[in-house]
């Protein structure tokens, strides 16, 4: 073994010629690091978790134990991608030790060892997400990209340069996927260019969801289970910009409806248009019988200015989860039902999610509105469709934003944006859910470098599960969004 003078000197050579320090003070304390993957709970077939310290330190040790101990060294804990798998895969219902020494001035201490617990359940391996600045005069530089969970490769699906740049510039949002699939895919573009793209069967189009007999094009998408047909929230959308709240930006409906898309045939029909009402969020179960959505009830005093009148009564308005009945051989939908009146607990609820058992329905919750990745109270929600019990999720929440949640293809895992490490972006976190609706501790999304989040200026929006990654070239997308776009038929009925 070597001695602790020389091992701050070896510690730069093959950490698989680096033993342990002998001498060390012992802490009773855990390490502070980041990303915090102490005690977390991980997915067998998850990229490795690389971390470095989050204190003073001029060096440092790790050991992962799990039968036999790997020894990792140097500033950043990185450990090799084949020893890593081989760790996981004896660890599966286990753990695996993490013992973190730290050297300061040449005195080396030993921290308390945590676990890193590895699950039977796998997760899906890729995941998709839109790359967001926080600047508000930047968007031309969005991009929908995705990643390989089990490893760190990334690559762009699309990106908006390819379509337009300054005045003519273009805003891609609202990517999804039926059940998780990559080849049946749908994304929107505003302004130059502008439309709904949909890719399923092999074949692309541009959709023109505009119609006189619908509030606007289609946003937040819901795909059927198995039919062809998207629900979307029609809206009037507008912003605004805080000087003095922790809620810098506000983002709200002046109308918001729900329709249905019939991508086969290319017909839209209304499915909620009340204009008392603010719909938005649909979501489908599992079984494709039933649909979810928000509402806020809203009735304008001011006839001659609805926005005026809105902002000054912004944090009157509360959303409530909805479901509507469907029957998929006739296509039509029942009336609404209340599933949860978040109102009457002091709160706003938005993008319910159902998990695919069809046991849970897990939803962000905020004090007003229905933009929550602004709001710093946002926390996860979740209800007991069985038992009807509801509540925080507070394994899952920090003191700030939680929001933007999806569930993986099993539903032993959901991943979700937070603003826990700083306030300001909002990266992707992951955690275990059992059968039973209990979760464990959410960890980062793991990357290469353990400091890769700390220097990317980016927030991550909307992450969402998939099977495997989206073939089609950013190209090919691109020049699906230069031509002409189909034109949506309205009609009383789909069918």
């Amino acid at each position: 073994m070597f001695p602790i003078v020389l091992l701050g000197v070896i510690s730069v050579m093959s950490c698989a010629k680096v033993s342990l320090p002998e001498e060390y003070t012992q802490s009773s304390e855990l390490p502070r690091i980041y990303p915090d993957y102490v005690n977390v709970t991980i997915p067998v077939n998850i990229a490795p978790l690389t971390f470095e310290a989050d204190q003073q330190a001029d060096d440092m040790v790790a050991s992962y134990t799990v039968g036999e101990t790997v020894v990792v060294c140097g500033q950043k804990m990185q450990p090799d991608m084949d020893e890593w798998r081989e760790m996981t895969e004896k660890a599966k219902g286990k753990a695996i030790k993490v013992d973190v020494f730290l050297c300061n001035d040449g005195k080396w201490t030993h921290y308390k060892p945590f676990n890193i617990y590895v699950s039977n359940d796998s997760i899906d391996p890729y995941i998709s997400y839109r790359l967001i600045s926080p600047s508000f005069i930047t968007y031309e530089s969005l991009t929908i990209n995705q990643r390989c969970l089990e490893n760190y490769d990334e690559s762009v699906i699309y990106d908006n340069f390819l379509c337009g740049y300054e005045k003519d510039g273009q805003c891609i949002n609202c990517h999804h996927y039926q059940n998780y699939n990559p080849d049946h895919m749908q994304f929107h573009a505003r302004q130059f260019r502008g439309g709904t793209l949909v890719a399923y069967n092999g074949m692309m189009k541009k959709v023109n969801m505009k119609n006189d007999s619908i509030l606007s094009a289609g946003v937040y998408p819901a795909w059927h289970p198995w039919l062809n047909i998207i629900v979307y929230a029609t809206d009037k959308t507008f912003q605004y910009f805080h000087t003095v709240n922790s809620n810098k930006v506000e983002v709200y409906d002046t109308a918001s409806d729900l329709i249905a898309y019939d991508m086969e045939n290319d017909l839209v029909t209304n499915v909620e248009n009340d204009t008392t009402e603010f719909e938005v969020f649909p979501a489908w179960a599992p079984d494709g019988k039933t649909l979810y959505y928000c509402s806020g009830h809203f009735l304008n005093s001011d006839s001659a200015s609805t926005g005026k009148d809105f902002v000054s009564r912004y944090k009157h308005l509360k959303y409530n989860i909805y479901k509507k009945s469907f029957n998929p051989e006739t296509m039509q939908f029942g009336p609404r039902e209340l599933v949860f009146d978040a109102a009457a607990v002091g709160q706003s609820a938005c993008l319910p999610r159902i998990s695919p058992d069809g046991r849970f329905l897990l939803f962000s919750c905020a004090e007003y509105g229905y933009f929550h990745i602004w709001h710093h109270d946002a926390d996860l929600w979740m209800m007991d469709l069985k038992s009807g019990e509801v509540g925080k999720m507070d394994v899952w929440n920090s003191k700030d934003t939680e929001s933007y949640h999806s569930w993986s293809s099993n539903g032993r895992w959901v991943i979700f944006s937070s603003r826990r490490d700083d306030g300001s972006f909002t990266r992707p976190f992951i955690a275990h859910i059992d059968a039973d609706g209990h979760g464990t501790k959410p960890f980062e999304l793991p990357s290469a470098d353990p400091d890769y989040h700390r220097q990317f200026m980016r927030s991550y929006n909307i992450p969402e599960f998939m099977l495997g990654p989206v073939k089609i070239t950013p190209q090919e997308f691109a020049d699906v969004l230069k031509g002409d776009a189909v034109d949506v038929k309205y009609v009383r009925k789909l069918r």
